[in-house]
């Protein structure tokens, strides 16, 4: 089975762009073309496909607000948010809206493929140090939401994983900072997202500056 995709950009030769470049592999298709927020909501309930390029600037209903609606309408649909700009402050809202990851506009075809391919898998398609600059830098001016009181419910080892997370580590980095091995780190991981509501990096690493775990710049 192909992964389905759709497209979601208001210039239609982006979209031919990276159409090309996703019908070309054996294991992507693309569903789907959306020239707006509207247009691609309205899409994904009726081709429900898996994964979303979803530009965060478009006119009318944009990126984010639009991401917002996908994620928790259809939870299976997951979003791989696209911006002109590296540091952009609607990335993090991208994020905390649901999105899986995000790319540049001007990535490469091959990290564009990749990333489609591993937000299908359910992972998290931000570089963890891209991640953890981003949202350093946008947290203080993002939508304020309240810090998930299941944090008080993590143990000294999880929290401990979340902060490391939150600096932009991965889990093989974490395994060496701890002593541990890779699938302890995973098991951590996976307990403590459960306890604290999110599904992946992104959102950890939200709700750790949001907790105070760490500040920007640390």
């Amino acid at each position: 089975m192909k992964i389905k995709v759709l497209l979601a950009d208001d210039h239609e030769l982006v979209r031919k762009g990276f159409r090309l470049m996703l019908d070309a592999q054996p294991d992507l298709g693309v569903v789907g073309e959306a020239a707006d927020g509207a247009e691609a909501v309205e899409l994904c309930r009726r081709l429900r496909p898996d994964v979303v390029l979803m530009d965060l600037h478009m006119p009318g209903l944009d990126g984010v607000r639009a991401t917002e609606l996908i994620t928790a309408e259809l939870p299976e649909v997951r979003v791989l948010a696209l911006s002109t700009f590296d540091l952009d402050e609607n990335v993090v809202a991208a994020l905390r809206a649901g999105a899986g990851g995000f790319l540049p506009k001007d990535v490469s075809p091959e990290e564009l493929i990749e990333g489609v391919r591993v937000v299908h898998r359910g992972e998290s398609a931000v570089a963890p140090r891209l991640l953890t600059r981003l949202i350093g830098t946008f947290i203080h001016v993002s939508r304020p939401r309240p810090v998930p009181a299941e944090l008080d419910g993590l143990t000294d080892r999880e929290r401990e994983v979340l902060v490391l997370i939150a600096r932009g580590r991965s889990n093989t980095e974490i395994a060496q900072d701890l002593s541990v091995s890779p699938s302890t780190v995973k098991n951590h991981v996976t307990s403590l997202f459960a306890k604290i509501g999110v599904r992946d990096r992104a959102q950890a690493v939200i709700v750790a500056y949001e907790a105070g775990l760490i500040r920007p710049g640390e």
